[in-house]
């Protein structure tokens, strides 16, 4: 592990200290865990919501070609070459 210095404000670490001797661990373990859960709610989403941030952004952007839909392959290819 690496050790590390945060600053946090009276009332976290009051409520942290209650967490960990409700649940009989370590105000670090403690922030260890928020740490995680925080890291997995970043990078990890789920289908449904890539699903609509997709939607969201379908057209949005204007390509400047008419065929785009058509020959997207070929512009792909072409993107790719250069």
């Amino acid at each position: 592990m690496i050790r590390t210095q945060i600053q946090i404000t009276e009332r976290q670490v009051q409520q942290l200290k209650i967490v960990a001797a409700r649940e009989k661990k370590s105000v670090a373990e403690v922030i260890r865990e928020a740490i995680d859960l925080r890291l997995q709610r970043e990078t990890s989403l789920d289908d449904a919501t890539l699903r609509q941030r997709a939607i969201e952004l379908a057209g949005k952007y204007h390509a400047g070609v008419e065929d785009l839909s058509e020959n997207h392959d070929r512009y792909l290819v072409e993107a790719f070459e250069e």
